[in-house]
């Protein structure tokens, strides 16, 4: 997650944050969610924007600038020796570095007062959820309570979102074809997964392309 200038230099910060998403309507064709995570109280992060809302109480924990949530999937470089098109025709191929990835933007209210029995409601339910849905069980409540001493609650209403794909959909038929053999020709997990991503959008552009 990335906030622009929370720390008082003006600097940046980034943390990897695990994420629950809340949708009220699964039916609605315009509300985006709600964003839930959590971050360790004594991090760099978390000091910087607790540091920001306490020198202003009128902000009501809501961070003044939007922020930025990126989702990465997998990524990887890409030789010009993939190419079965474009490379013998012309010789004029570079090197690339395909990617995909989901960027969120949006508010986030910051639950870091300990004392307060909404930052106390906040992180119980954050903690269960994310619990429930990494192992299935649920921590025992003791357990919950010391853990809520130590760590801050993120909450982001989702205002915008885009998507980054870059796998070659520039490259001709043949050069496309070549890639997704190229990286299931590596013979390791990464070749394997991006190589079925390349899968994946040529049988879904065909049939785009069919209807």
């Amino acid at each position: 997650m990335y906030i622009r200038a929370v720390h008082a230099e003006g600097s940046l910060r980034a943390s990897y944050i695990p994420f629950v998403l809340d949708v009220d309507d699964e039916e609605s064709d315009t509300e985006m969610g709600r964003l839930r995570g959590h971050l360790a109280r004594q991090s760099p992060h978390s000091k910087a924007m607790i540091e920001e809302l306490s020198s202003d109480l009128e902000k009501h924990n809501v961070l003044e600038h939007d922020v930025l949530i990126i989702f990465t999937a997998q990524h990887h470089y890409v030789t010009p020796q993939f190419y079965t098109e474009t490379k013998p025709s012309t010789g004029k191929v570079v090197p690339m570095w395909n990617y995909a990835a989901a960027q969120v933007y949006g508010r986030a209210r910051i639950y870091f007062d300990s004392t307060s029995e909404e930052t106390s409601e906040f992180l119980g339910q954050q903690i269960a959820d994310l619990t429930r849905h990494a192992e299935t069980s649920v921590m025992g409540y003791r357990y919950i309570d010391i853990l809520k001493k130590n760590i801050i609650g993120i909450e982001i209403e989702v205002v915008r979102l885009e998507g980054k794909f870059k796998m070659s959909q520039e490259m001709g038929k043949g050069d496309r074809e070549g890639v997704i053999s190229g990286f299931h020709g590596l013979q390791n997990d990464i070749g394997k997964q991006i190589g079925d991503i390349f899968s994946l959008r040529e049988t879904f552009k065909c049939r785009i392309a069919s209807n």
